[in-house]
């Protein structure tokens, strides 16, 4: 069999992701990649996919990440040979850890031009190691079917045993890397599929009958989903859950739950059913840890962010098994949960809404919670924890949460919201921090002639790293007698800029707002939404957050009980 030629090896490569399920395709711009740009602008043509191009990699791979996280479906991003690819690493790391269907398909040289010092050629095969499911090269020539079918299979998590996730598909192109002369794609084009609400549909969860009672907690951690609430209401149990558990809800939510966990009445918890994966606090970290405390993990499937003995909760794939090991809530154990979280939630609010209350993180928070729509998106650092602090649950959601939770970094957080809306095509908020902002700012080009994504960035700008004021690295930087330490601490976390927000947003075309009060937030928050993209960037000092975290913890102590 002739070897085939550039252009039909990635027609191949694009039937066969096709018939995979991918409808988003991300590309970034190169020569050696021409062949797949290409083969993907004739399938666009005809209507059977999203083309969507990006100028920056690294941007390219996480706007992927956030199509697959909403979409479920898997998403391929498309880069040249070189350090393009080598770009694409966070968003594969975060892919991994977080079991997302991110298709990496990088293309390369022959392998006799490997050794000859050719421009942009290194080893790419293997080059993100154990954070992928699945890697193959496959050479110039030779038809790529089978490998982006296992691939795929991979991905989607379809190989026994094997968690979902990223994989990779090196493809070599041999020049000529145009098609033939005369060449255009299709006058069609790809539809976007009708917007569907988020609409929220409750598991079915039935308790057995004859359970002892217990004074089990229901932890939901980040992509629990509804099913932790369900499973909580079924038992009469409190619900601890996460922001982006998507269980935070219901009649059976706590709030404030972490600061209840080191007295009345979570230090009465006999035992945990654990839902997804915990990552925000120290509290629970300790709670899952507390010696007499029995705990256990739903495991109905296999994971990715954690090896099986390495923790120390019982594995449980069986619903009746966990309702068995949960029992059903104690004779006013549900009771004591809420009227201590009612009593938290209300010093929580009475500290950061009472009057002459300056605009904070965690009323920000409130007020993005109470207003997010469609899609709500948390970057990491201090604005996911200021949800999980102050946001108090709903009767049922009305945003479908996401955050890349995967290794928590704050890279890629712009990009992924706007990935996230590709996939849905339903209004997203994005929740974060100046520096996450700055992080990703390259998430705000979208080229001229691409799909303008209905996102708004609420960001909260304290001029530099909060979070960090209210880890150790705060108490060194307040060390007395040293004054010399807080100099150092500013510079090496706090990282203070000067950056100006709204210049940046319209040097890329988006909308800006400025609000300084928590009046004017609300304002801006509740105002109807227009299409687009927008900033609406919150000036708060961040000098006094961690004497007001202080106070929150002692108004919560004062209104539940004394700490054990």
């Amino acid at each position: 069999m002739s070897p085939l030629s550039s252009i039909d090896a990635a027609r191949e490569a694009v039937n066969e992701l096709l018939a995979g399920g991918v409808r988003c395709v991300v590309v970034c711009p190169g020569s050696r990649s021409a062949p797949l740009a290409y083969a993907l602008a004739e399938a666009e043509g005809r209507g059977h996919l999203e083309l969507v191009v990006r100028i920056d990699e690294r941007v390219g791979g996480f706007t992927a990440l956030g199509a697959a996280l909403s979409s479920g479906r898997p998403t391929a991003v498309v880069t040249t040979s070189g350090s393009a690819v080598g770009n694409l690493v966070p968003a594969v790391m975060e892919a991994n850890h977080a079991e997302v269907p991110l298709v990496v398909l990088s293309a390369d040289r022959p392998e006799d031009l490997h050794g000859t010092g050719a421009n942009q050629t290194t080893e790419q095969f293997d080059l993100f190691g154990e954070h992928v499911r699945f890697a193959a090269t496959v050479e110039a020539g030779a038809s790529p079917s089978s490998s982006v079918r296992t691939a795929l299979s991979a991905a989607t998590g379809a190989l026994d045993g094997v968690p979902a996730g990223p994989a990779q598909l090196n493809l070599c192109f041999r020049e000529p890397l145009v098609p033939q002369e005369g060449w255009e794609p299709s006058l069609g084009g790809w539809d976007a599929p009708p917007v569907q609400p988020y609409a929220y549909r409750r598991p079915p969860v039935a308790a057995l009958g004859g359970l002892p009672p217990r004074r089990t907690a229901v932890l939901a951690g980040h992509g629990a989903g509804p099913l932790a609430e369900a499973f909580a209401a079924a038992h009469g149990l409190p619900l601890l859950a996460e922001p982006t558990s998507n269980a935070r809800f219901g009649g059976h939510a706590v709030g404030p739950y972490r600061l209840l966990l080191d007295g009345p009445p979570g230090d009465a918890i006999e035992r945990v059913v654990l839902f997804g994966r915990p990552t925000l606090s120290r509290p629970v970290t300790k709670l899952l840890a507390r010696e007499g405390v029995q705990t256990a993990l739903y495991h109905a499937r296999p994971a990715a962010w954690f090896r099986e003995g390495r923790r120390r909760e019982r594995l449980i794939d069986d619903l009746d098994v966990l309702s068995g090991f949960a029992g059903r809530g104690a004779e006013g154990w549900l009771d004591a949960w809420l009227l201590a979280g009612a009593a938290a939630q209300e010093a929580v609010d009475r500290i950061i809404t009472g009057p002459g209350a300056p605009l904070t993180g965690p009323r920000l928070a409130q007020l993005v919670w109470e207003n997010a729509r469609g899609q709500l998106m948390l970057g990491s650092s201090n604005g996911i924890r200021d949800v999980d602090l102050a946001a108090a649950p709903a009767p049922q959601p009305a945003a479908r949460v996401f955050a890349n939770r995967g290794l928590a970094g704050i890279d890629g957080t712009v990009s992924t919201a706007s990935g996230l809306w590709l996939g849905r095509r339903i209004e997203t908020t994005v929740f974060l921090g100046d520096l996450t902002l700055l992080h990703d700012a390259g998430g705000l080009l979208i080229g001229e002639g691409e799909a303008e994504p209905d996102v708004r960035a609420v960001v909260l700008n304290d001029s530099g790293g909060a979070i960090f004021g209210l880890l150790e690295h705060g108490r060194v930087g307040r060390e007395p007698g040293h004054p010399g330490a807080g100099v150092a601490v500013e510079r090496l976390f706090g990282t203070p800029h000067r950056a100006d927000l709204r210049a940046l947003a319209a040097a890329y075309g988006v909308r800006h707002t400025l609000v300084r009060t928590t009046a004017e937030a609300a304002d801006a928050l509740s105002a109807p939404r227009r299409a687009g993209r927008e900033i609406i960037e919150a000036r708060v000092d961040r000098s006094g957050l961690r004497a007001l975290h202080g106070r929150i913890r002692a108004a919560v102590v004062d209104a539940v009980g004394v700490r054990s």
